[in-house]
């Protein structure tokens, strides 16, 4: 999963960067005008670590989440507003994390107002996509091409037209896989970071923005940036003592992590061996054939059937065999839905 980590200027968009990735991204302004910083987060996943200790392989693959801290405005736009650029290095992300500025700043001109960051990132996101389809409905009306894509952009067009991200737009499947070339901006999942001061952490979040963020579709986290970038240099045992004292649950990225599965809708199914241990996301819903292709094409191509044994059964028999035995093993065709924490083993020909 790729996610971008953008926002407006004095938001803390590159030290929330550092606080999730354990890096140390230059930050304050200017900082990383015209650079994108880019980080790769291992998602901790017990069920791997059981299977790690039941077969011991030779390596434990964990999933990924790529950051990428997509570039501070450049030289010419304004306070408010993404450059084209900005807007073209957000289109490859499967998900956009909109870092706001919910903290207080003596070298800001003004004092927070999540709300209406918000708003103007939706309204930024809202423009892009109208120019794209604007400038697409335009060369299909000159030459008189494709009267269903021709309506289903009309559709897009005046529901962008109202100020309402395409997130919002109820849509079949096959309509959306219809524009999956254009990667409209307002269209992907976005996840707000709420940034705020450290007194403010474990406090409740202010209703008027987590109303806000519900009537934009969006999931929200809330964190202290600065206080997370701390915690994301200290030991394990550190974070764990420290996160505690502050009243958390669990570090940031952790937090974050969950948030972002929740908001992709991502499962996890694994494959154990003596070779690897992997959890491989997917998206929820996802049939076996489909998921045998995130492993490889070939084995998506030659599907056979699904092995399949949920993994409290495999951990309490400590054996595929033994599982097989007692009847816990099923064997599931291309159709079946896969479910989070299934262990599978793919059959299919060469």
């Amino acid at each position: 999963m790729k996610a971008g980590l953008v926002g407006f200027p004095g938001c803390g968009k590159t030290t929330v960067f550092n606080a999730l990735t354990g890096l140390e991204a230059e930050t304050g302004a200017g900082a990383s005008r015209g650079k994108t910083n880019l980080g790769v987060v291992k998602v901790p996943d017990a069920r791997v670590d059981a299977l790690t200790a039941l077969y011991k392989p030779k390596k434990k693959v964990l999933a990924e989440v790529t950051f990428s801290d997509v570039a501070a405005g450049m030289a010419g736009a304004g306070p408010r507003g993404f450059d084209r650029k900005i807007l073209e290095a957000m289109r490859p992300m499967d998900a956009l994390v909109h870092v706001v500025r919910a903290f207080a700043d003596p070298a800001a001109t003004e004092p927070p107002d999540p709300v209406r960051e918000i708003s103007d990132f939706d309204g930024e996101l809202v423009l892009a996509d109208l120019e794209l389809v604007e400038t697409r409905l335009a060369r299909i009306k000159k030459e008189k091409a494709s009267p269903r894509e021709q309506a289903l952009l009309e559709q897009l067009h005046a529901h962008l037209e109202s100020g309402r991200p395409l997130r919002l737009l109820d849509m079949p499947a096959d309509d959306r896989a219809m524009f999956a070339g254009f990667r409209f901006l307002s269209q992907k999942p976005v996840l707000l970071v709420l940034n705020v001061d450290e007194a403010a952490v474990t406090a409740p979040v202010p209703e008027a923005v987590s109303r806000r963020a519900a009537d934009s579709g969006t999931g929200l986290v809330v964190l202290s940036a600065l206080v997370e970038q701390d915690i994301a240099r200290m030991s394990p045992e550190e974070q764990k003592e420290f996160v505690a004292s502050m009243g958390l649950p669990e570090p940031a990225r952790d937090r974050f992590l969950h948030a972002a599965y929740a908001l992709l809708d991502l499962v996890s199914f694994l494959t154990a061996g003596p070779d690897e241990c992997r959890a491989w996301p997917i998206r929820r819903g996802t049939h076996a054939q489909k998921a045998a292709g995130t492993v490889h094409s070939d084995i998506e191509r030659g599907f056979i059937r699904a092995e399949i044994v949920r993994l409290e059964d495999l951990l309490a028999l400590g054996s595929e065999a033994k599982c097989r035995e007692a009847g816990k093993m099923r064997l599931e065709g291309k159709d079946y839905v896969m479910q989070d924490g299934d262990v599978v083993n793919f059959r299919f020909n060469v």
